[in-house]
């Protein structure tokens, strides 16, 4: 076991670096300018906006500037507020240095910035994927169990029309309902505004009542009609037959013969869905005013933060590694046969 993880661990290290190049390229190569959106002085002069770009390593092409922000550079920070302060020369920063440098937009630091934001996104997130596949799981037993009868039929549907609605139209019509009209429940946020801090369980569960709802819909709905197909699919094997012909009760062939082999496959869909936490949490975020990772990402992507936007990147290529390590070793704690491999 111990050289499977090792083995998939040195997979994941060019793997990470590809999605940071690639997001790179992508950041760089879309159209709009932060200089344009951070310098509001219109008496600023082509100068000094030249030696803001360069302070900035924004006079490089794409591929230097990623090398830059990959290794570190010496940089100098301009004076961006136009305050006379001048030049601060000597700042040095890049990801393999332990620096995601500072954010153009906000002036602080972006691992700060993250920092402060993670922990409401894995929250919302982690409540949410642990509701979803508990709920997903159950649904698909139960649909199996009761094969072709209203109860089969009516888990089906319920998938189908989860995975129909678009999340953020959901949000916005529950919001209308549950907040606006009947008020029983806060519109967003993550607690009241006349809480003066402090966790409140009871406060906590109103506000995340919701968003967790709508964020967990999806999983519950492509996970039981996943673990009924492949419950299914593993009752019908020749093992099981086996198995009940030699008199074996319905408890220990599900629990003993079936249940493992059925949920092999569902543990490619938990690491996906691991890895996929913060880019499913940006929608969800947006519509309830969740104070995370998906906001922060949003206001970077719109005011062409460069180094923020890298900074959630590395977030999200960790996150995502770190499902796909989980499902690997999911696999083989389920199936032996994948170690050997």
């Amino acid at each position: 076991m111990g050289k499977f993880v090792f083995r998939r661990v040195l997979q994941a290290i060019p793997t990470f670096f590809g999605i940071t190049a690639i997001a790179f390229i992508i950041m760089v190569s879309a159209p709009g300018d932060p200089i344009a959106l951070i310098t509001f002085n219109p008496t600023r002069d082509a100068v000094s906006i030249a030696r803001m770009e360069r302070s900035l390593g924004l006079d490089q092409p794409p591929i230097i500037q990623y090398v830059y922000w990959l290794v570190g550079n010496d940089w100098v920070m301009i004076d961006v507020d136009g305050d006379g302060a001048g030049e601060t020369p000597g700042i040095r920063h890049g990801l393999l240095r332990g620096d995601l440098g500072q954010s153009i937009r906000f002036k602080q630091p972006v691992l700060k910035l993250i920092l402060e934001r993670i922990p409401a996104t894995l929250q919302l997130a982690l409540v949410s994927l642990v509701f979803g596949y508990g709920i997903g799981i159950g649904l698909g037993v139960l649909a199996a169990v009761f094969h072709k009868t209203w109860i089969d039929w009516l888990i089906r549907v319920i998938s189908v029309i989860g995975n129909a609605i678009p999340p953020f139209w959901l949000g916005l019509v529950l919001i209308i309902i549950f907040s606006v009209q009947l008020g029983v429940l806060p519109m967003g946020g993550m607690r009241d505004i006349a809480s003066r801090g402090g966790f409140n369980l009871a406060e906590t569960f109103r506000h995340m009542l919701l968003p967790v709802f709508v964020f967990s819909l999806n999983t519950v709905a492509f996970v039981s009609r996943f673990v009924r197909t492949e419950i299914l699919e593993v009752l019908a094997q020749d093992y099981v037959r086996t198995a009940y012909a030699k008199g074996l009760t319905n408890r220990t062939v599900w629990l003993h013969h079936a249940a493992k082999n059925a949920l092999i496959p569902v543990a490619t869909y938990v690491g996906v869905s691991v890895g996929t936490l913060l880019s499913g949490s940006v929608i969800i975020e947006q519509v309830f005013d969740w104070p995370g990772m998906g906001r922060l990402v949003v206001n970077a992507v719109f005011n062409r933060d460069y180094p923020l936007v890298m900074g959630s990147v590395v977030v999200g290529a960790i996150m995502f590694i770190i499902g796909i390590l989980f499902s690997d070793f999911l696999y083989a704690l389920l199936d032996p046969r994948i170690r050997l491999k």
